[in-house]
Formats: structure tokens, C-alpha cells, sequence
């Protein structure tokens, strides 16, 4: 049953429930068959978990009443990308909290260990990453075209999946840091430190697994609130158990991995809870676990990403080597320098997932134009604030680098490589939101394609050359980072310019 909140707009008591819900303007789906009732992203759901085909069926006409699907563009995307950037600081902050704290109570080595071993770390990250983007494109556009009965089979094999990737990831991780490092070319007064922090991290692979998979889900069903929450306790027991292990119990690099690996295990304990208490906008029976073509559309969608975003990160971990290889100032100085851009482009981030939930509905609706215009306002928005980090890095990065690193010497070789890459910060507003609009149209063979390019062809060989140049420096090895954003750019907008042609023609919606 459908009930329009502009009917009922005071706050009503369910007699079952004794459940007050203060009402606000648009639509939502109400289904009255159990006694209480919860918000998932635009809609009321009840806390019930055995359903009727017919009482869970979401015709496709209704919704037209999805604040994603109808009226105002950029204040349902605002409302979903907004918690996505709190998430954002709050990962960052995740990250950086270890380095900084490191930074401050250990050794220069111990900073290269935590740097170079969380990047190694963050590679596996992005694979489990790039998949669960394909989960949260196929449950958006599931969403979009009123079919729950799909969206619970997604997940369903998402569980199947995702349980198998994380108990890979782990062993692989484990056994082969030691090869890993090495590959890495870390310094020698840091190899061990590293080999340690890549175990002890490896070994939480799988909260790293689940708390992806959940937080894809929320961000497909249009609820971006819940991820922020479960990155929030994360973060917080990150951060005292950094100054415990740390600076309490001085246990350098490898306090820092075990106050990760805590956290993540709280963090995912607390999702489940959550889970439990505020069931999903579908459910799982046990036809959803029997399905046989959803892991397989999975994979259609999300190992595109998955390799993009790996072996993107991979050439960032080959270019950390080939700096290694000037010795632990310039290591800690990059691994500085990365930890920032993750931090700054947060923005561009937020958008690049928000647009792909948000044009994975419209395109399930059938409602092309309206995320074309979805996107060409977060590109607005992004390069706004893209503007002013251009300016704070180009002009401050020495101040920067002194918040993670006591070293001179580190803190004037991070400002030089930030001179450089501060550029890129210009043209990654636009690029991370063309990203993001082609994950949700299901382009995403184009984003892998692009990503390894740029990278393979682009970012890694010019950071080798310069790097070999008689007097070179972190400025000089920089310039690679801009040189390889304008060619992403470049592809992204005679790409976006491609599906703009043909649609001019012949509709293209998939």
C-alpha cells in the first residue's frame, strides 16, 4: 500500500508499535503487516523477515515516488553523498591515524613500514571494492525497476562469493608478504617491520571483506547513512587503540596493524547487530540462495572495477617501489603524499559512488537524462572544492607533511612531490564523476580500460623515466601524477561524448 506523506503530515501512532513517525513531504512505501516499521533510504519497511511474494512486490510505476527517481536532482543527491564523504574522512582518517601516530612515536622506518605495508594492503582493499560496486549497481538498478525478488538474489550470492574471496585474500596475503615486500623494494631497516604489518593486517581480511559487502548493499538500496555509521565505530576504536598500542604500549608498526585489524572485527560485529535490528528493503528466502545467474551477473559488473581499481593501485604500489628506491626519506615522503590525495579527493570520491547508485536507479527506470544531469552537477560541485585543495597543496604541502612526520627531510620532500601532483586535483573532479555515471550505466569494461591505460601506459613508464634522470627529485617524479590525470580525463569525455551520439540515435540504456 502506497500512502502519500503530504496526507500525513503530523506524527501517527501505530497501536501495534506504539511507534511515533514524524512524517515529511514525498512518498513511501508502507507495508502494515508487522508492528513495527523502519527507514531504509527513501522507505518505511517493516521489521518482519518472512514475506509474500505480493506483500514485498514493488511495482514499477510506484516508484516514480523514489526521491532518486523524481523531482529535485541535487538535493537527494546531496542528502546520499553527503554521509558518503563523512565515511570518506572517517576511512581516511582511519588510515591516517596510524601513520600519524607512528609518525610521532616511532622511528622514520617504522613510518615507511606503515606506509608502504597499507598500501600493499589497500591493493587487496579495492579488488573486494571494484566487486561490491558491481552488488551496489545491480541492487540500485533492481531497486529502480521495482524487482526485490532480484535484489535478494544478488545478495544472496554476494554472501556465496564474497565468503570464498575473503578466505583467498587472507592466505595469499599471509604467506606471501615476505615476496611481497621484497617486490616492494622497502628499505632494509624497514623489511621486517613491513613483512609484519602486511601479516597482522592480512589476517583481518575478512572484516575488510564483510564490511565492504554490507556497506555496498546500503548504498544500493539509496541508504548511505548506515556505512558512515559502521566506518564511524571503526574509527574511533582505530584511534584509541593506535594511542594504546602506540604510543602507550610502543609497539611501533605492528600496534598500528592490530589496532586496525580490532576495529574492523567491531565495526562488522556492530553492522550485523545492526542488520538484525533494521532489516533490508527485501528478503533473503531460500530461492534467493538457490538463483544461478546472479553471482555470474556479479561478475559481469564488478570484476571490470575490480581489475581497474587493482592494477590502478598495483602501478601506484610500482611507483612507491621505484621511489623506494631512493631511499626511506623519499618512501615516507610518498606514502605521505598517497595517504593525502585519499584524503583530499574525498569529495570526487563521494560522487563517483553516490552517481552510481543514483544512475543504476534511473537507468532501471528508464530515466537516462535524469542521471545525465546528476552528473554534470557533482562534476560542478567537485571541481569547486577540487579548486581550493589545488591551492592547498600547491601552496602548503610542507605543512601538510609536518602533521605526519617530524623529519625535515621528509616534510621538505613531500612539499616538492605535492608541488607537482597538486595539478591532478584539477581534472580528478571530473574524471571520478564520469567514473561513477559509467559504473551505474554497467560501463564498466570502459572504466577498467581507461584506468589500466592511463596507468600502464602513462603514469608508470614517466615515473620510471624521471625518476632515472641525472638530479632528479620528488618534484621531478611528480609531474607524472597530472600528466596520467589528463589522459584519464581525455578518454572519460570522448567516451561520455560516444553514448551522447548514440543515444542521439538509437536509445542505449544498458
Amino acid at each position: 500500500m502506497l500512502f502519500p506523506s503530504a496526507l500525513f503530515e503530523k506524527e501517527l501512532t501505530f497501536e501495534l508499535g506504539r511507534d511515533m513517525l514524524s512524517m515529511h513531504r514525498g512518498c513511501f512505501v508502507w507495508y502494515i503487516i508487522a508492528n513495527k516499521c523502519m527507514l531504509v533510504g527513501d522507505f518505511f519497511i517493516p521489521r518482519t523477515t518472512v514475506y509474500s511474494q505480493e506483500e514485498t512486490a514493488m511495482p514499477q510505476h510506484d516508484q516514480s515516488e523514489n526521491a532518486f527517481l523524481s523531482g529535485p536532482i541535487l538535493p537527494p543527491l546531496l542528502r546520499f553523498a553527503f554521509p558518503l564523504m563523512l565515511s570518506l574522512v572517517l576511512q581516511a582518517l582511519y588510515g591516517g591515524v596510524d601513520l600519524m601516530v607512528v609518525g610521532k612515536f616511532s622511528s622514520t622506518a617504522s613510518v615507511s613500514a606503515v606506509a608502504t605495508g597499507s598500501q600493499m594492503m589497500q591493493t587487496a582493499t579495492v579488488l573486494v571494492a571494484g566487486l561490491t560496486m558491481g552488488v551496489t549497481v545491480l541492487v540500485g538498478r533492481a531497486v529502480g525497476a521495482g524487482k526485490p525478488e532480484a535484489a535478494g538474489s544478488i545478495v544472496a550470492a554476494q554472501i556465496r562469493l564474497f565468503t570464498g574471496v575473503a578466505l583467498v585474500l587472507t592466505g595469499l596475503i599471509v604467506v606471501f608478504a615476505p615476496q611481497a615486500a621484497a617486490v616492494m623494494n622497502v628499505p632494509e631497516e624497514a623489511l621486517t617491520e613491513t613483512i609484519q604489518y602486511i601479516r597482522i593486517c592480512g589476517g583481518g581480511m575478512v572484516f575488510i571483506t564483510a564490511y565492504n559487502a554490507i556497506s555496498g548493499i546500503f548504498r544500493g538500496v539509496g541508504n548511505s547513512r548506515s556505512p558512515f555509521l559502521f566506518v564511524f565505530i571503526a574509527c574511533i576504536v582505530n584511534v584509541v587503540l593506535d594511542l594504546l598500542f602506540v604510543a602507550g604500549l610502543d609497539m611501533a608498526s605492528a600496534g598500528a596493524a592490530l589496532a586496525t585489524v580490532i576495529a574492523q572485527a567491531a565495526s562488522v560485529l556492530f553492522s550485523l547487530l545492526y542488520i538484525r535490528r533494521h532489516p533490508l528493503p527485501f528478503r533473503l528466502s531460500r530461492q534467493s540462495f538457490q538463483s544461478r545467474g546472479a553471482a555470474g551477473d556479479i561478475l559481469r559488473v564488478g570484476v571490470p572495477i575490480a581489475l581497474q581499481d587493482t592494477l590502478v593501485h598495483i602501478s601506484f604500489l610500482i611507483i612507491t617501489s621505484i621511489v623506494n628506491t631512493l631511499g626511506v626519506v623519499a618512501s615516507a615522503s610518498i606514502g605521505i603524499s598517497e595517504k593525502y590525495f585519499v584524503i583530499l579527493s574525498i569529495v570526487p570520491s563521494a560522487f563517483m559512488s553516490a552517481l552510481s547508485a543514483f544512475v543504476a536507479q534511473n537507468m532501471g527506470a528508464d530515466k537516462p537524462q535524469r542521471a545525465t544531469r546528476a552528473l554534470l552537477l557533482a562534476q560542478g560541485i567537485s571541481f569547486l572544492c577540487g579548486a581550493v585543495i589545488f591551492l592547498l597543496t600547491f601552496l602548503g604541502g610542507g605543512t601538510l607533511a609536518a602533521l605526519f612526520d617530524n623529519d625535515p627531510a621528509v616534510i621538505a620532500a613531500t612539499a616538492d612531490y605535492m608541488h607537482g601532483s597538486a595539478f591532478e586535483y584539477l581534472m580528478v573532479p571530473f574524471t571520478f564523476c564520469f567514473l561513477g555515471y559509467f559504473n551505474g550505466r554497467e560501463r564498466t569494461t570502459f572504466v577498467m580500460l581507461q584506468g589500466l591505460l592511463s596507468a600502464f601506459l602513462v603514469r608508470i613508464p614517466l615515473s620510471y623515466f624521471l625518476s632515472r634522470l641525472p638530479d632528479t627529485g620528488m618534484f621531478t617524479i611528480s609531474l607524472a601524477v597530472p600528466a596520467s590525470a589528463v589522459v584519464s580525463l581525455t578518454m572519460c569525455l570522448l567516451y561520455f561524448l560516444h553514448l551522447r551520439r548514440r543515444e542521439r540515435g538509437t536509445p542505449d540504456f544498458c
